[in-house]
């Protein structure tokens, strides 16, 4: 069953691929899963990722003090609340003329805040309204983590701190993407309150995966987002726990009859980040999956949705890839 939609959004076929091409430049991962969701979510989805994306570069941004990340993320969140194209239109120009870091998929992303911010206006008010609330969500609590840091690299004291800044960072987005999906999908509303309780989990498994995998590379800019003293194993039991909850979050959407897009796009990236963890456990930080791993990994998980197993898949704990 398909998702039932009463105003689509209408976007030309330029502002589309405009879109697409941002999307590609900003991240790898997400250019390849989100592409498998059906019309119309994938557009929402598209929008709803960059503007966290714009989110991020801000509260990442090497070049500018705390104090102008800390202004630039509130004025974000604030735009999102109360959009305004002459606003984004002169917060671009700002970004512009004092880039806030030195990565060109970032910044061309930012350059485009006016396109991204129509665009997502022209998605249906109720769409519209989940991504505006939860991208000023989850950008004001960035800005509450810049402010805490001051003009030092962000550093979580405990294990308490680093659920609390997954929540902020990845959590929300999972409890967002989880209202688009139920958006206008029938099928989905007996298992909402199941979908909502793994919402938070779903992201923040992800999340962890890559603060463990990247470890190295952030303690080597001054980032720590690894409580010092923390128990590492205790780390990883969390991000498998978090991956055993996004597993299950996909199980129920194949058992309720989600569609095939939506559940491939969801099942990608927790068989990924399960691989990753696995190999980042064995191998340490800086371990990651190559491109034929991945590739094998795409096959195994289309092959398990067309024979209606993709359940067993998703939580298998020692997927088969080829090293």
């Amino acid at each position: 069953m398909t998702r039932i939609v009463s105003a689509p959004a209408s976007l030309d076929a330029t502002t589309r691929e405009r879109l697409d091409e941002l999307l590609t430049g900003s991240s790898r991962t997400f250019a390849l899963t989100i592409p498998l969701l059906p019309e119309p979510t994938r557009l929402e989805v598209t929008l709803a990722y960059l503007l966290f994306r714009v989110a991020d570069t801000l509260e990442d941004a090497t070049r500018w003090d705390a104090t102008r990340r800390q202004e630039e993320l509130e004025a974000l969140a604030r735009l999102f609340e109360t959009p305004s194209a002459a606003r984004a239109v002169e917060m671009a120009a700002g970004w512009r003329a004092d880039p806030p870091l030195d990565h060109a998929g970032y910044l061309e992303l930012l350059s485009e805040l006016p396109l991204v911010l129509a665009a997502s206006q022209s998605l249906t008010p109720a769409s519209w309204a989940i991504i505006a609330r939860h991208s000023a969500r989850t950008t004001r609590g960035m800005a509450t983590f810049v402010a805490r840091a001051g003009e030092g690299p962000l550093r979580l004291r405990d294990l308490a701190d680093l659920r609390a800044y997954c929540y902020t960072v990845a959590g929300i987005v999972g409890e967002m993407l989880t209202e688009l999906f139920l958006l206008g999908r029938q099928q989905l509303a007996g298992i909402a309150t199941e979908l909502r309780a793994d919402a938070s989990a779903f992201g923040e498994g992800l999340q962890l995966v890559n603060i463990l995998k990247d470890a190295d590379a952030d303690a080597e800019e001054g980032r720590r987002f690894l409580p010092v003293g923390a128990d590492r194993a205790g780390i990883f039991e969390m991000a498998f726990d978090g991956l055993d909850k996004a597993s299950r979050y996909c199980a129920r959407l194949e058992a309720a009859g989600a569609e095939r897009g939506l559940l491939a796009s969801i099942a990608l990236p927790i068989v990924l980040a399960r691989a990753t963890l696995q190999r980042v456990q064995r191998l340490g930080p800086g371990a990651k999956l190559g491109r034929v791993q991945v590739a094998g990994l795409l096959a195994r998980l289309h092959g398990a949705i067309a024979m209606g197993r993709l359940a067993e898949f998703v939580t298998e704990k020692t997927p088969a890839v080829q090293t």
